[in-house]
């Protein structure tokens, strides 16, 4: 079936963040008393849940006390530096290639800071949704958030279908999102995740190194799975 309406992911893909998702991450490790983890280890082990991420990183589960510590940290590294980052190279060029078809963004970021985040990069016209996620705290996974998304766009595109529907993401957690109602995926290896990680899933979903390429998948309607 042809792909009609593209879902993008936020951080990691439109948005390149990753170096200061990075160092984030690392002010959290500091605040419990682990040490750095370097760019390349970070994007070799990164999986959703967090807690499941962290647990890769330092050995063992982290307590209450300490997941307070964790978070405090990181939100604090990371507000301090978002508005230094910048959309990836070719998000624009992607985004605007895959123009007139729909195309809509969700996040697993606070809804509430990610409206005017992704608004200071004008991008409100190019996208027919933005969805992050409720301010409660919420480590993943993604797929009920993409279910809601989806629910939203069939109502607004009468007859999309989610076989019609490809999310463009970061992570094997995108991946596993979208197989799961029923979509379709191809994950971008500029994110949180190195292509060893992202195929190592054996999902079956392409893995590419550029927004462009994604959009050349999709457009060209080449074969994809969808979890079939």
């Amino acid at each position: 079936m042809r792909i009609r309406h593209i879902v993008w992911d936020w951080n990691g893909t439109l948005f390149d963040d990753q170096p200061l998702v990075t160092n984030s991450t690392n002010a959290s490790l500091a605040a419990v008393g682990f040490p750095s983890l370097g760019g390349e280890l970070y994007q070799d082990l990164y999986r959703r849940p967090l807690q499941d991420f962290y647990l890769a990183m330092v050995g063992r589960a982290f307590s209450a006390e300490e997941w307070e510590l964790v978070e405090a940290a990181f939100s604090q590294t990371y507000s301090a530096g978002m508005y230094g980052c910048g959309l990836t190279a070719d998000a624009i060029t992607a985004l605007d290639s895959w123009a007139p078809r729909s195309q809509s963004l969700l996040s697993m970021y606070d809804h509430d800071k990610l409206i005017p985040l992704v608004d200071s990069f004008g991008l409100a016209a190019r996208l027919a949704r933005v969805d992050g996620r409720p301010p409660a705290l919420d480590y993943g996974p993604k797929t009920k958030y993409l279910a809601v998304h989806l629910t939203h766009l069939q109502s607004a595109y009468d007859g999309l279908e989610p076989a019609e529907v490809a999310l463009v993401g970061d992570c094997v957690d995108d991946a596993m999102a979208a197989l799961e109602v029923g979509a379709t995926a191809v994950l971008y290896t500029g994110g949180s995740s190195s292509r060893r990680n992202l195929e190592a899933a054996g999902l079956g979903v392409p893995v590419v190194d550029s927004l462009i390429e994604a959009v050349e998948l999709l457009r060209d309607d080449r074969s994809l799975s969808r979890g079939v």
